[in-house]
């Protein structure tokens, strides 16, 4: 594996290492954020019972911070909502006119040289959501014929799906630039199935057939890295084109869109619409932070800089996020992510009964969780390479332990042992008055926090699309009262599913990659 100066860019876990010495170090990375959850949590009971007024403290100043802290993501995401408003109302295809200089790394005379590879990976989703995603680039305002698209097919999916890429090619292929299926062969050595080694596969399959033999120069391609449920705005690429040749490094830059789960919003459970709609919200907020922003779901990136760095990892689950943080340490520290503030559409979880959605938003949720593996890896690549400034690898490294630690603990601490030390504290402390008052605190508290719930109803309902035909009037009252599920899809689909896999990480259990099902209508199940 070290054949070269970075060789250990393709690690995924620690098992991958043949020196021991690596072996425990990226272990001991692994194992971190496992620790710091589960010291939090249960410290949290065992201060409860044994010094249940200092856990009280630390109860009350934690909420007090998570309710700090939730209004300064509300005013990010105020003002991220407020800028993708903007940029929805923009044509964007005209602001590409104006440009008229193009950054001399890219040796462009104009936009129109641009060419945009667009892989979509799919394993066994219906005809009907691959014709979708397929239809909505049909109906972008971007020169078709610059689209070079491939439908990356899993051969392990067997004739079902080689149908189902077939009517695709023959029913789109004559509306595009390109039009080409792959089919990633089954067992690779050394592969994960998933979406990172099936699009690695497309990729470079494409690079092969349609951009080398042209010869198209690999800076003049942009590559769109969609989950097989995108659909685009229709100016998408417009925007995409013009924040590339604007940027100040645009080969050392990846673009992110806000994902925004609206394709079957108004099919899905009231509990599935809120966990996705609270991950829009999240992307959201993040975006409003360019500084601490990562590739995730669907995100665009230039083709150069992609096969410099051979492409998505092939043997981890999460490599939507790990594509970043792999182009961090390759280029030294010099790489960075630019945010869209732009939306795709994407499906919610959406399941043929109410307790098989349930359980595919856990296991969605939970996958997603699993990014927690890109803790390690990254803590290894600071501490090998030795170019990254301090100051990025310690702010870095601290927002990802911090973000991953939140999510296995903040809700459980807020709505679930905030109320311990009263219930285990003992009878002598029973009868304090910080007894009596931390019910009270932690209970204003709270009605404090129910300000971000009403903004998230609110924001929730511009996002909406046109009411289908099937959903009466009275459906936007439910979508507006579905926010009261917060706490309980914030533990039962946040901390749970974190708990869950982070623990896994910490005792060397690693996680394949699970599919989400796509679907967009079923019986009524809300």
């Amino acid at each position: 594996m070290q054949g070269n100066e970075k060789w250990y860019l393709k690690a995924a876990h620690a098992p991958d290492f043949q020196n021991a010495g690596d072996w425990r170090l990226y272990r001991f990375f692994e194992i971190i954020p496992g620790t710091l959850m589960w010291a939090t949590l249960t410290g949290t009971i065992l201060a409860s019972w044994l010094f249940p007024a200092g856990a009280s403290f630390f109860i009350i100043a934690f909420d007090v911070y998570w309710l700090l802290k939730t209004a300064f993501l509300s005013l990010h995401l105020r003002s991220t909502f407020s800028e993708m408003r903007r940029n929805l109302r923009i044509e964007w295809q005209k602001e590409l006119e104006r440009i008229k200089h193009c950054p001399p790394e890219l040796k462009l005379k104009s936009w129109k040289e641009i060419r945009h590879l667009i892989i979509i990976p799919f394993y066994l989703e219906p005809y009907e959501v691959i014709a979708g995603g397929l239809t909505a680039l049909l109906q972008s305002h971007y020169p078709h014929e610059h689209l070079l698209v491939v439908l990356a097919r899993e051969e392990r999916a067997g004739d079902k799906s080689r149908a189902i890429a077939e009517r695709a090619e023959k029913e789109f292929s004559a509306k595009f630039g390109a039009f080409l299926v792959t089919h990633h062969p089954a067992d690779l050595p050394g592969e994960t199935p998933g979406k990172g080694s099936n699009e690695s596969y497309a990729a470079r399959e494409a690079v092969r057939k349609l951009i080398d033999t042209k010869p198209i120069p690999h800076e003049h391609v942009l590559v769109s890295s969609f989950d097989v449920d995108t659909e685009v705005y229709p100016e998408y690429f417009g925007i995409l084109t013009y924040h590339y040749l604007t940027a100040s490094k645009p080969l050392r830059t990846s673009f992110q869109p806000i994902p925004v789960y609206n394709n079957n919003i108004w099919d899905a459970p009231a509990f599935s619409r809120v966990v996705a709609t609270s991950g829009t919200f999240w992307q959201m907020m993040q975006q409003a932070r360019p500084e601490r922003l990562a590739t995730f779901s669907s995100h665009s990136m230039p083709l150069a800089p992609l096969v410099l760095m051979n492409y998505w990892h092939t043997n981890m689950v999460s490599e939507d996020s790990r594509i970043f943080w792999q182009a961090l340490i390759y280029f030294d520290g010099d790489y960075s992510v630019m945010p869209l503030h732009y939306p795709v559409s994407m499906d919610a979880n959406l399941a043929a009964t109410w307790w098989q959605t349930a359980k595919n938003v856990y296991k969605q949720q939970r996958r997603w969780i699993w990014g927690v593996e890109n803790v390690p890896y990254l803590l290894f690549g600071f501490a090998k390479n030795k170019k990254i400034p301090l100051k990025k690898k310690l702010y870095f490294g601290f927002n990802q332990l911090e973000g991953f630690w939140s999510i296995g603990t903040n809700a459980i601490m807020i709505f679930v042992l905030g109320w311990l030390p009263v219930l285990i504290g003992g009878s002598a402390f029973g009868t304090s008055v910080l007894a009596y008052n931390l019910p009270r605190v932690t209970r204003w508290i709270m009605v404090f926090a129910m300000v971000g719930l009403v903004t998230s109803a609110i924001y929730s309902l511009k996002l909406l699309p046109p009411r289908p035909p099937h959903r009466p009037m009275h459906h936007y009252f439910w979508m507006a009262v579905q926010w009261l599920l917060i706490p309980a899809t914030l533990i039962g689909f946040g901390s749970i599913p974190g708990i869950d896999a982070i623990t896994r990480l910490a005792l060397g259990k690693y996680m394949g990659f699970w599919v989400t099902p796509k679907s967009r209508l079923t019986k009524d199940i809300s």
